[in-house]
């Protein structure tokens, strides 16, 4: 663990595995769960570890998610370098109430579980398409990143919210080069404005015509102007995609490297939904975790936090924390009750999308079991190249045979 000169730490990011967080992270948390970080600017913060902190501060209205606010990135990245502006209107995540309610009302109708729970049928139907590809090309060997766990959140996010499926190159390379740790604050920034360019674009051809989908249903209302439309859609696109993909992958991952779980999930459809809640808990998606600033000066956890202090709130740490998830917490167990973890966040903030993701994990899986029994990897385990140049973990490439 990497102690500064003024006796704090810097955010641990070296995973010793695929599937584990950085193992500073534990012993932090069973030392000292809110302790002294120093952020790459110099600026000294907080970075929270434990489960009861990091649910409790999520939900906490003096600690704000307000952009502008987090002026210190958590690790080094040219972007983290800029200075930081208030959101842009419709970027309700890195708000605070009301406006962050104002916006995420007029949107959460259309997240609702029934809502979701109807596009099942549709999510299977995506499912069965993409394996039935990979069968038909007759080599028994696949990429379950680029032949599956992509196209199935693209293809749903892209149904929902009404953009074309023939315009999918024009967001996804995009997509790549904003979350790459090489990019540049200009590349980045740069794939930003490309995403919002094109969604800005989308958003004038619904208003002539409009359709049966999200982005149409929200210009109806009549509540937003089109500079906002774009951004809120890019919350969702980005949202939709990226981080369910790489769930889908990591998980299916996970679970051919664990055979004794993976044969818990095949020999029981009804373990899948379990199991997709453990998975969320299990596997470290996020490079740093949630952002929050103090408003005030705060104790937590019997420690003085003071107006103005940026927390680093550990996700992964938090959801492999014995106290709430056992003394077996950094074992992968699909029978495990994971109710609770902070995947998708906590409070106010939870993410929108969080039952949509839910029900594309448990159908990928499922479909994918079914149609191939005898699923493994191609390669071995430490031949799958990870996702340590981006900001979201996963796999590049999962080479899989059947």
């Amino acid at each position: 663990m990497t102690d500064t000169a003024h006796g704090a730490v810097r955010l641990p990011t070296q995973r010793p595995s695929a599937f584990d967080p950085p193992a500073e992270l534990s012993e932090l948390r069973e030392k000292c769960p809110i302790t002294r970080m120093e952020f790459p600017d110099g600026h000294l913060g907080w970075l929270v570890t434990d489960h009861a902190s990091v649910r409790s501060l999520l939900a906490d209205p003096r600690f704000s998610a307000r952009q502008e606010l987090h002026h210190h990135a958590p690790f080094d990245h040219p972007f983290g370098k800029e200075p930081i502006q208030p959101a842009e209107p419709g970027f309700f995540i890195g708000m605070d109430d009301p406006e962050h309610s104002r916006y995420r009302r007029l949107v959460a109708g259309q997240f609702t579980k029934r809502r979701i729970a109807r596009l099942a049928p549709r999510v299977e139907e995506i499912a069965e398409s993409c394996l039935d590809a990979m069968e038909r090309k007759g080599t028994r060997e696949a990429d379950l990143v680029a032949e599956y766990a992509q196209p199935i959140p693209a293809r749903v996010i892209c149904e929902l919210l009404g953009v074309p499926l023939t315009d999918e190159e024009r967001f996804q390379g995009a997509i790549r080069r904003f979350f790459h740790l090489s990019s540049s604050a200009q590349e980045s920034r740069d794939a930003y404005l490309a995403i919002l360019r094109y969604l800005a674009e989308l958003v004038t051809r619904k208003r002539d015509n409009p359709g049966d989908d999200l982005l149409s249903g929200l210009i109806a209302r009549g509540e937003l102007d089109d500079r906002e439309l774009a951004t809120i859609s890019l919350l969702l696109l980005v949202a939709g995609y990226e981080t369910t993909a790489n769930m889908i992958s990591l998980g299916a991952f996970a679970l051919l490297t664990h055979p004794e779980q993976l044969a818990l999930v095949r020999e029981d459809e009804a373990v899948a939904e379990n199991a997709v809640e453990e998975l969320l808990r299990y596997l470290p998606l996020f490079r740093s975790g949630g952002m929050r600033t103090a408003l005030q000066d705060t104790e937590v956890n019997g420690q003085q936090v003071k107006a103005g202090e940026c927390l680093v709130l550990s996700l992964s740490a938090a959801n492999r924390d014995p106290a709430r998830f056992g003394e077996d917490a950094d074992r992968l167990n699909v029978r495990r009750t994971a109710t609770g973890h902070v995947a998708f966040g906590h409070g106010a903030h939870q993410c929108l999308g969080s039952q949509l993701a839910r029900l594309e994990m448990r159908i990928a899986y499922t479909s994918l079991l079914r149609r191939f029994p005898s699923l493994r990897l191609a390669v071995p385990p430490q031949d799958v190249p990870l996702r340590d140049d981006m900001t979201i973990h996963g796999a590049h490439r999962l080479p899989i045979t059947w």
